[in-house]
């Protein structure tokens, strides 16, 4: 039986919402081992000229807990 934490991660790109969830993960792994799963719950983003300027990610974050 494995034991997981969920941990909540904004993150944001320039290119794309994908690019956002994969900064996300990315960053959590500098400080957090064994992540198992990432899960975007909101995407947003920011405009400026009527152009996409910043594409935002609110993530959950698994990861297993070593007993």
């Amino acid at each position: 039986m494995a034991v997981l934490k969920v941990i909540e991660i904004m993150a944001s790109s320039p290119k794309s919402w994908e690019d956002a969830a994969t900064t996300a993960v990315k960053n959590a792994g500098k400080t957090v081992k064994g992540i198992r799963s990432v899960y975007v719950k909101d995407m947003s983003a920011v405009v400026k000229n009527n152009k996409i300027t910043e594409y935002r990610v609110n993530v959950k974050i698994s990861f297993e807990v070593l007993n």
